[in-house]
């Protein structure tokens, strides 16, 4: 029973056991008709049985060549994945349906007027639709299954960006950083400095809204991502002043691509407590951003004491932001991304991101 309840779940769950149970599946009802058309015949029973078996069998194994080929072509070009698997199963049947007829004129006999070319052709048509019929379900069972991981994907992009607007949320809401905000304003009304003090108030009012305001589960452009840093690293300004450099570079065509919705804030919080925070003569945070290739590079670098890497490769993080920051950038691009941290002599840390360049779509066509 519990040996039962296992493979129903492995069935359920992994795609290599649903493969191999469907194609025998589908194979045994191949072999069943087969064998039934045998019965009905009536003739030659034991050899056609025989050759049922033999066919089945046969066809089981061109059709495990057949997915060896497809998994080959799966990274073509639609259109040139399309013509292979078609030459994959014009071949396949060629083979199958020489094997067959050979088989069948051997065991039960053919009259010597009957033409062997149109014999062929005619074993050829049918087999060539047995065989295009599994490869119309390989593929169409293969979408249907990454049409299921991109929903999955998409479910996973949805709920971490749930999570991550909440921690951002307890962030703004950390006592500790709103003390600093308010103890700063306050030290700047007592110094008079009340012009200074209410373009705080007002930053830290627009930085609060943006992030209650914001949907997280949808893209934003890298413009609009700037102007939220920008209400953050203005605040935290006022209480660095001059110890908090910002050096941004960024191309006009970069600034229309879109990314997750603070996506960039872990990273400059990260430089903000280690580059600035730590550092008596305060530090540099650069954000580069640029267009090359259809993709959307960005890079994030301060000159802090950068990070300790174990075998050139980042250890394990600690920190909650940095490490939904990769989760998410997993999550929502799979492998259509990279991510790569690496210090920065003399000292400091840069973290480099390539995502695919997007822009919004035109209203006419949505």
């Amino acid at each position: 029973m519990h040996m039962l309840k296992t493979l129903t779940q492995k069935l359920m769950s992994e795609r290599a056991y649903q493969f191999w149970a469907l194609n025998l599946f589908g194979w045994l009802g191949y072999g069943f008709f087969v064998s039934l058309s045998a019965f009905l015949w009536q003739k030659n029973l034991m050899f056609q049985v025989f050759y049922a078996a033999f066919a089945t069998v046969f066809g089981l194994i061109l059709s495990l060549v057949m997915r060896a080929c497809y998994r080959r072509f799966w990274n073509m070009a639609p259109i040139a994945r399309s013509l292979y698997s078609l030459l994959v199963v014009a071949v396949a049947t060629g083979l199958w349906a020489y094997i067959k007829m050979i088989a069948f004129r051997e065991g039960v006999g053919q009259p010597e007027h009957v033409d062997v070319i149109s014999e062929y052709i005619a074993w050829y048509t049918y087999s060539f639709f047995i065989l295009l019929s599994w490869a119309a379900l390989y593929f169409g069972i293969k979408y249907y299954q990454m049409l299921q991981e991109e929903r999955r994907r998409t479910l996973k992009a949805t709920a971490m960006a749930h999570q991550a607007q909440l921690k951002m949320l307890r962030y703004q809401l950390n006592p500790h950083f709103l003390f600093n905000t308010l103890n700063a304003i306050s030290t700047l009304i007592l110094e008079s400095q009340t012009r200074v003090a209410n373009t705080m108030v007002t930053e830290l009012s627009k930085f609060l809204r943006y992030s209650l305001e914001n949907d997280p589960m949808q893209k934003v452009t890298l413009a609009q991502e700037i102007v939220a840093l920008e209400l953050y690293l203005n605040i935290e300004k006022v209480r660095f002043e001059e110890r908090l450099r910002l050096n941004f570079d960024v191309d006009d065509k970069a600034r229309a691509g879109l990314i997750p919705s603070m996506l960039l804030q872990p990273l400059v919080e990260n430089s903000i407590k280690y580059a600035v925070s730590k550092n008596e003569s305060g530090g540099t945070i650069s954000l580069v951003a640029k267009v090359f290739a259809g993709e959307l590079l960005i890079e994030v670098a301060d000159d802090g004491p950068g990070i300790e890497m174990v075998d050139n490769k980042l250890p394990a993080f600690k920190g909650v932001g940095l490490c939904n920051f990769k989760e998410r950038l997993a999550e929502i691009y799979a492998a259509d991304h990279a991510c790569q941290f690496s210090n920065i002599k003399p000292n400091g840390l840069k973290i480099s991101i390539r995502i695919p360049y997007e822009t919004h779509v035109p209203e006419a066509a949505k």
